[in-house]
């Protein structure tokens, strides 16, 4: 525990098989939503939204196992954001909305970071090859009476990010940034190792857009997504959040 304390890790944990569905939105959807300090960060001229359902394993609070925590789903919505600094920018993301079937996480997130999680009851589905080739991947829930659930059908193995592509811009942010209810902003590090990415044979997302995220984001995802991958995940550590603004 001392070891995370002074490296200033608030959370480590395992994020696994990431399903990530994304969308090109206009500014103008997102914009109001962009935390005090930071802009939006853009690939190809395009703001981007994103559905990530993902496997969230062996969590510890400052190194600290986390009783009846040890795997879950969650899904969450999330843009692209960016914030200037002495070193350069640092890219990150901010949530619309995050799910977990876990009340505490729902609970701590609220709390300390004043991020917009929710608890509600959440299942996944798996199908690999012989292997351990991931083919499909299935993560639902049921949220405030309305069911919803987001899929994906690959056939290769993952590869190494392509230097400039779109599936890297989406998959190295590796900081959060969370608007407080002042109107401040909390800033926080989210580290680990690039990953491994394969694009999706198909991919849906079947769900109420409205009742969940808002009415600003029915246009924006009502069709097809502009691109969906799967990424292998690894371990992750998050940093204690520091107030920027």
């Amino acid at each position: 525990m001392g070891d995370a304390m002074e490296k200033g890790v608030f959370l480590s944990a395992e994020w696994r098989d990431l399903a990530m569905l994304n969308w090109r939105v206009d500014r103008d959807v997102v914009g109001p939503l962009v935390p005090q300090g930071t802009e939006l960060d853009l690939w190809d001229g395009e703001a981007y939204l994103s559905v990530v359902g993902f496997l969230f394993l062996k969590a510890r609070i400052m190194g600290v196992p986390v009783p009846f925590h040890g795997a879950f789903e969650e899904v969450n919505l999330r843009f692209y954001v960016r914030r200037k600094t002495g070193d350069g920018w640092r890219r990150g993301v901010v949530f619309v909305r995050e799910l977990v079937p876990k009340f505490m996480v729902a609970f701590v997130a609220r709390k300390l970071f004043n991020e917009n999680y929710s608890a509600c009851p959440m299942g996944h589905r798996i199908e690999r090859t012989a292997d351990g080739v991931v083919r499909a991947v299935l993560y639902n829930w049921q949220f405030d009476g309305s069911a919803g659930k987001v899929e994906l059908i690959i056939d290769n193995r993952p590869l190494k990010l392509v230097d400039g592509s779109e599936s890297q811009f989406i998959a190295e942010h590796y900081w959060g940034y969370a608007r407080q209810r002042d109107g401040g902003t909390v800033e926080y590090r989210v580290a680990h190792p690039p990953w491994r990415v394969c694009e999706a044979l198909s991919a849906r997302l079947d769900c109420d857009v409205a009742h969940l995220y808002g009415d600003r984001f029915v246009g924006a995802m009502d069709g097809e997504p502009t691109s969906a991958f799967l990424a292998d995940g690894s371990a992750v550590t998050v940093s204690h959040g520091v107030r920027i603004a």
